[in-house]
Protein backbone atom coordinates (compact mmCIF):
# COMPACT_ATOMS: atom_id res chain seq x y z
CA UNK A 1 0.00 0.00 0.00
CA UNK A 2 2.84 2.39 0.80
CA UNK A 3 4.35 1.75 -2.60
CA UNK A 4 0.99 2.46 -4.21
CA UNK A 5 0.56 5.78 -2.38
CA UNK A 6 4.05 6.85 -3.38
CA UNK A 7 3.34 5.93 -6.96
CA UNK A 8 0.33 8.31 -7.22
CA UNK A 9 2.37 11.56 -7.08
CA UNK A 10 4.80 10.03 -9.55
CA UNK A 11 2.00 9.14 -11.93
CA UNK A 12 0.56 12.62 -11.58
CA UNK A 13 3.92 14.16 -12.31
CA UNK A 14 4.04 12.10 -15.50
CA UNK A 15 0.39 12.49 -16.55
CA UNK A 16 -0.01 16.25 -16.02
CA UNK A 17 2.84 17.28 -18.34
CA UNK A 18 1.60 14.76 -20.89
CA UNK A 19 -1.91 16.20 -20.75
CA UNK A 20 -0.53 19.72 -20.99
CA UNK A 21 1.56 18.68 -23.98
CA UNK A 22 -1.51 17.19 -25.71
CA UNK A 23 -3.52 20.34 -24.89
CA UNK A 24 -0.85 22.63 -26.28
CA UNK A 25 -0.56 20.40 -29.36
CA UNK A 26 -4.32 20.63 -29.99
CA UNK A 27 -4.27 24.41 -29.51
CA UNK A 28 -1.26 24.71 -31.83
CA UNK A 29 -2.96 22.66 -34.54
CA UNK A 30 -6.12 24.76 -34.27
CA UNK A 31 -4.12 27.97 -34.38
CA UNK A 32 -2.18 26.73 -37.39
CA UNK A 33 -5.36 25.80 -39.24
CA UNK A 34 -6.93 29.15 -38.41
CA UNK A 35 -3.81 30.95 -39.60
CA UNK A 36 -3.79 29.00 -42.84
CA UNK A 37 -7.50 29.70 -43.37
CA UNK A 38 -6.99 33.41 -42.75
CA UNK A 39 -3.97 33.40 -45.04
CA UNK A 40 -5.99 31.62 -47.72
CA UNK A 41 -8.83 34.13 -47.38
CA UNK A 42 -6.39 37.00 -47.54
CA UNK A 43 -4.80 35.49 -50.66
CA UNK A 44 -8.20 35.05 -52.29
CA UNK A 45 -9.13 38.60 -51.34
CA UNK A 46 -5.86 39.89 -52.75
CA UNK A 47 -6.42 37.96 -55.97
CA UNK A 48 -9.96 39.30 -56.26
CA UNK A 49 -8.66 42.84 -55.69
CA UNK A 50 -5.98 42.36 -58.34
CA UNK A 51 -8.51 40.92 -60.80
CA UNK A 52 -10.81 43.87 -60.13
CA UNK A 53 -7.98 46.34 -60.62
CA UNK A 54 -6.99 44.62 -63.87
CA UNK A 55 -10.62 44.63 -65.04
CA UNK A 56 -10.98 48.33 -64.24
CA UNK A 57 -7.72 49.07 -66.02
CA UNK A 58 -8.83 47.02 -69.03
CA UNK A 59 -12.19 48.79 -69.18
CA UNK A 60 -10.43 52.12 -68.87
CA UNK A 61 -8.15 51.18 -71.74
CA UNK A 62 -11.12 50.19 -73.87
CA UNK A 63 -12.87 53.46 -73.10
CA UNK A 64 -9.79 55.41 -74.13
CA UNK A 65 -9.60 53.46 -77.39
CA UNK A 66 -13.31 54.02 -78.02
CA UNK A 67 -12.91 57.76 -77.35
CA UNK A 68 -9.92 58.00 -79.67
CA UNK A 69 -11.66 56.08 -82.46
CA UNK A 70 -14.77 58.18 -81.97
CA UNK A 71 -12.77 61.40 -82.27
CA UNK A 72 -11.01 60.06 -85.35
CA UNK A 73 -14.31 59.08 -86.96
CA UNK A 74 -15.72 62.56 -86.26
CA UNK A 75 -12.66 64.11 -87.87
CA UNK A 76 -13.07 61.93 -90.94
CA UNK A 77 -16.76 62.77 -91.24
CA UNK A 78 -15.88 66.46 -91.00
CA UNK A 79 -13.32 65.96 -93.76
CA UNK A 80 -15.92 64.19 -95.89
CA UNK A 81 -18.31 67.13 -95.53
CA UNK A 82 -15.58 69.60 -96.48
CA UNK A 83 -14.56 67.48 -99.49
CA UNK A 84 -18.19 67.16 -100.56
CA UNK A 85 -18.68 70.94 -100.41
CA UNK A 86 -15.51 71.42 -102.44
CA UNK A 87 -16.62 68.86 -105.03
CA UNK A 88 -20.00 70.56 -105.34
CA UNK A 89 -18.38 73.91 -106.22
CA UNK A 90 -15.71 72.34 -108.43
CA UNK A 91 -18.13 70.23 -110.44
CA UNK A 92 -19.27 73.23 -112.45
CA UNK A 93 -15.80 74.09 -113.74
CA UNK A 94 -13.76 70.88 -113.65
CA UNK A 95 -15.50 67.51 -113.63
CA UNK A 96 -12.25 65.61 -113.00
CA UNK A 97 -11.72 67.50 -109.77
CA UNK A 98 -15.17 66.43 -108.65
CA UNK A 99 -14.42 62.81 -109.57
CA UNK A 100 -11.18 62.82 -107.57
CA UNK A 101 -12.99 64.45 -104.63
CA UNK A 102 -15.70 61.78 -104.77
CA UNK A 103 -13.03 59.06 -104.70
CA UNK A 104 -11.41 60.71 -101.68
CA UNK A 105 -14.77 60.98 -99.93
CA UNK A 106 -15.42 57.27 -100.55
CA UNK A 107 -12.03 56.29 -99.10
CA UNK A 108 -12.56 58.52 -96.06
CA UNK A 109 -16.03 57.07 -95.57
CA UNK A 110 -14.72 53.51 -95.64
CA UNK A 111 -12.07 54.39 -93.07
CA UNK A 112 -14.67 56.05 -90.84
CA UNK A 113 -16.94 53.00 -91.17
CA UNK A 114 -14.07 50.70 -90.18
CA UNK A 115 -13.40 52.85 -87.10
CA UNK A 116 -17.06 52.78 -86.09
CA UNK A 117 -17.16 49.00 -86.48
CA UNK A 118 -14.12 48.74 -84.24
CA UNK A 119 -15.95 50.91 -81.70
CA UNK A 120 -18.98 48.59 -81.95
CA UNK A 121 -16.79 45.54 -81.40
CA UNK A 122 -15.14 47.09 -78.35
CA UNK A 123 -18.50 48.11 -76.92
CA UNK A 124 -19.85 44.58 -77.40
CA UNK A 125 -16.77 43.09 -75.73
CA UNK A 126 -17.21 45.48 -72.82
CA UNK A 127 -20.89 44.59 -72.47
CA UNK A 128 -20.01 40.91 -72.57
CA UNK A 129 -17.56 41.40 -69.69
CA UNK A 130 -20.04 43.40 -67.62
CA UNK A 131 -22.99 41.02 -67.85
CA UNK A 132 -23.52 37.47 -69.07
CA UNK A 133 -24.66 37.42 -72.69
CA UNK A 134 -26.66 34.75 -74.52
CA UNK A 135 -24.69 32.07 -76.39
CA UNK A 136 -25.64 29.35 -78.83
CA UNK A 137 -26.41 27.12 -75.85
CA UNK A 138 -28.98 29.71 -74.80
CA UNK A 139 -31.01 29.04 -77.95
CA UNK A 140 -32.55 26.01 -76.24
CA UNK A 141 -33.96 28.34 -73.57
CA UNK A 142 -35.13 30.72 -76.31
CA UNK A 143 -36.98 27.92 -78.06
CA UNK A 144 -38.69 26.94 -74.81
CA UNK A 145 -39.81 30.53 -74.19
CA UNK A 146 -41.21 30.80 -77.73
CA UNK A 147 -43.01 27.45 -77.40
CA UNK A 148 -44.55 28.56 -74.12
CA UNK A 149 -45.75 31.71 -75.92
CA UNK A 150 -47.56 29.61 -78.56
CA UNK A 151 -44.99 29.23 -81.35
CA UNK A 152 -44.18 25.74 -82.53
CA UNK A 153 -40.40 25.45 -82.95
CA UNK A 154 -38.49 22.58 -84.53
CA UNK A 155 -34.72 22.57 -84.79
CA UNK A 156 -32.26 20.65 -86.92
CA UNK A 157 -28.51 20.96 -87.34
CA UNK A 158 -26.15 19.65 -90.00
CA UNK A 159 -22.39 19.78 -90.37
CA UNK A 160 -19.73 19.85 -87.65
CA UNK A 161 -20.13 22.71 -85.14
CA UNK A 162 -17.05 24.55 -83.84
CA UNK A 163 -16.45 27.27 -81.22
CA UNK A 164 -17.28 30.85 -82.20
CA UNK A 165 -16.39 34.17 -80.65
CA UNK A 166 -18.77 35.52 -78.01
CA UNK A 167 -19.78 38.36 -80.33
CA UNK A 168 -20.68 35.97 -83.15
CA UNK A 169 -22.76 33.76 -80.86
CA UNK A 170 -24.57 36.82 -79.50
CA UNK A 171 -25.30 38.03 -83.05
CA UNK A 172 -26.77 34.64 -84.05
CA UNK A 173 -28.88 34.51 -80.88
CA UNK A 174 -30.30 38.00 -81.49
CA UNK A 175 -31.08 37.16 -85.13
CA UNK A 176 -32.96 34.04 -84.03
CA UNK A 177 -34.75 35.96 -81.30
CA UNK A 178 -35.96 38.64 -83.73
CA UNK A 179 -36.95 36.15 -86.44
CA UNK A 180 -38.95 33.94 -84.06
CA UNK A 181 -40.58 36.97 -82.43
CA UNK A 182 -41.72 38.15 -85.87
CA UNK A 183 -43.10 34.68 -86.65
CA UNK A 184 -45.20 34.75 -83.51
CA UNK A 185 -46.16 38.41 -83.94
CA UNK A 186 -47.46 38.14 -87.51
CA UNK A 187 -48.59 34.50 -87.55
CA UNK A 188 -50.06 34.31 -84.09
CA UNK A 189 -50.58 31.40 -81.73
CA UNK A 190 -50.12 28.06 -83.48
CA UNK A 191 -47.57 29.23 -86.05
CA UNK A 192 -44.89 26.65 -86.83
CA UNK A 193 -41.27 27.77 -87.23
CA UNK A 194 -38.43 25.58 -88.44
CA UNK A 195 -34.93 26.61 -87.34
CA UNK A 196 -31.86 25.10 -88.99
CA UNK A 197 -28.12 25.50 -88.49
CA UNK A 198 -25.91 24.43 -91.39
CA UNK A 199 -22.20 24.34 -90.59
CA UNK A 200 -19.49 24.42 -93.25
CA UNK A 201 -15.71 24.28 -92.91
CA UNK A 202 -15.37 28.04 -92.33
CA UNK A 203 -18.91 29.38 -92.10
CA UNK A 204 -22.51 28.60 -91.31
CA UNK A 205 -26.09 29.40 -92.28
CA UNK A 206 -28.90 30.21 -89.88
CA UNK A 207 -32.38 29.82 -91.36
CA UNK A 208 -35.89 30.28 -89.98
CA UNK A 209 -38.96 29.29 -92.03
CA UNK A 210 -42.51 29.78 -90.74
CA UNK A 211 -46.09 29.27 -91.90
CA UNK A 212 -47.36 32.48 -90.34
CA UNK A 213 -49.49 33.60 -93.31
CA UNK A 214 -51.18 30.21 -93.52
CA UNK A 215 -51.73 30.06 -89.77
CA UNK A 216 -53.17 33.60 -89.71
CA UNK A 217 -55.71 32.49 -92.32
CA UNK A 218 -56.64 29.46 -90.23
CA UNK A 219 -57.11 31.69 -87.20
CA UNK A 220 -59.57 33.76 -89.23
CA UNK A 221 -61.63 30.64 -89.95
CA UNK A 222 -60.42 30.11 -93.53
CA UNK A 223 -59.41 26.75 -94.96
CA UNK A 224 -56.06 27.04 -96.80
CA UNK A 225 -56.43 23.54 -98.25
CA UNK A 226 -59.69 24.40 -100.03
CA UNK A 227 -59.12 27.84 -101.47
CA UNK A 228 -59.33 29.68 -98.20
CA UNK A 229 -56.22 31.75 -98.96
CA UNK A 230 -56.73 32.72 -102.58
CA UNK A 231 -54.08 35.14 -103.81
CA UNK A 232 -53.53 36.71 -107.18
CA UNK A 233 -50.65 36.56 -109.67
CA UNK A 234 -49.83 40.15 -108.70
CA UNK A 235 -49.38 39.05 -105.12
CA UNK A 236 -47.10 36.23 -106.26
CA UNK A 237 -45.05 38.70 -108.31
CA UNK A 238 -44.86 41.15 -105.43
CA UNK A 239 -43.69 38.37 -103.15
CA UNK A 240 -40.86 37.55 -105.55
CA UNK A 241 -39.75 41.12 -106.22
CA UNK A 242 -40.61 43.24 -103.20
CA UNK A 243 -38.05 43.48 -100.43
CA UNK A 244 -39.29 42.79 -96.92
CA UNK A 245 -38.29 45.70 -94.68
CA UNK A 246 -38.71 46.80 -91.08
CA UNK A 247 -36.68 48.02 -88.06
CA UNK A 248 -36.19 44.49 -86.75
CA UNK A 249 -35.02 43.26 -90.15
CA UNK A 250 -32.54 46.12 -90.45
CA UNK A 251 -31.12 45.23 -87.03
CA UNK A 252 -30.73 41.59 -88.09
CA UNK A 253 -29.04 42.73 -91.31
CA UNK A 254 -26.58 44.93 -89.36
CA UNK A 255 -25.71 42.09 -87.01
CA UNK A 256 -25.20 39.75 -89.96
CA UNK A 257 -23.03 42.18 -91.93
CA UNK A 258 -20.89 42.90 -88.87
CA UNK A 259 -19.56 39.34 -89.17
CA UNK A 260 -19.23 39.33 -92.95
CA UNK A 261 -22.61 37.72 -93.55
CA UNK A 262 -25.57 38.28 -95.88
CA UNK A 263 -29.16 38.43 -94.65
CA UNK A 264 -32.09 37.64 -96.90
CA UNK A 265 -35.75 37.81 -95.90
CA UNK A 266 -38.42 36.52 -98.25
CA UNK A 267 -42.13 35.79 -98.27
CA UNK A 268 -43.80 32.72 -99.70
CA UNK A 269 -47.29 33.72 -100.81
CA UNK A 270 -49.95 31.92 -98.82
CA UNK A 271 -47.42 30.23 -96.54
CA UNK A 272 -45.14 32.48 -94.50
CA UNK A 273 -41.73 34.10 -94.20
CA UNK A 274 -38.14 32.87 -94.44
CA UNK A 275 -35.10 34.46 -92.82
CA UNK A 276 -31.64 33.33 -93.87
CA UNK A 277 -28.33 34.61 -92.46
CA UNK A 278 -25.31 33.23 -94.32
CA UNK A 279 -21.84 33.70 -92.79
CA UNK A 280 -19.19 32.51 -95.29
CA UNK A 281 -16.20 32.92 -92.93
CA UNK A 282 -17.70 33.02 -89.44
CA UNK A 283 -15.21 30.62 -87.90
CA UNK A 284 -12.42 33.20 -87.69
CA UNK A 285 -14.33 36.44 -88.24
CA UNK A 286 -13.51 39.08 -85.60
CA UNK A 287 -16.43 41.37 -86.37
CA UNK A 288 -14.26 43.98 -88.09
CA UNK A 289 -12.34 42.60 -91.06
CA UNK A 290 -12.72 38.83 -90.79
CA UNK A 291 -9.01 38.34 -90.17
CA UNK A 292 -7.91 35.14 -88.48
CA UNK A 293 -6.18 36.49 -85.39
CA UNK A 294 -5.65 33.14 -83.68
CA UNK A 295 -2.15 31.75 -83.21
CA UNK A 296 -1.14 29.41 -85.99
CA UNK A 297 -4.24 30.21 -88.01
CA UNK A 298 -6.50 27.74 -86.19
CA UNK A 299 -8.63 27.70 -83.12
Amino acid sequence: MAWTLDAVPTALLIAVPALLAVLFLVLWIRATRRYRRLASEQTASARARIDLELSVAEQGGRLRIIRELHDLALHRVTTMIADADGAKYAAGSDAMVAVRAASTIADTGRAALADMRRVSSLVRETEADVAPQPTLKSTRDLFKVMRDAGLGVTFDESGEPYPLSAGAELAIYRILQEALSNSLKYGGDGTEARVSFTWTTQGMQVRVDDDGIRNAAVRKGLDPDHGGTVYTVEEDLRTLTQQVVGPGIEEMRERTELFGGILSVSQTAGVGFSVSAVFPALRHHNGVHGVDLSRGGTR
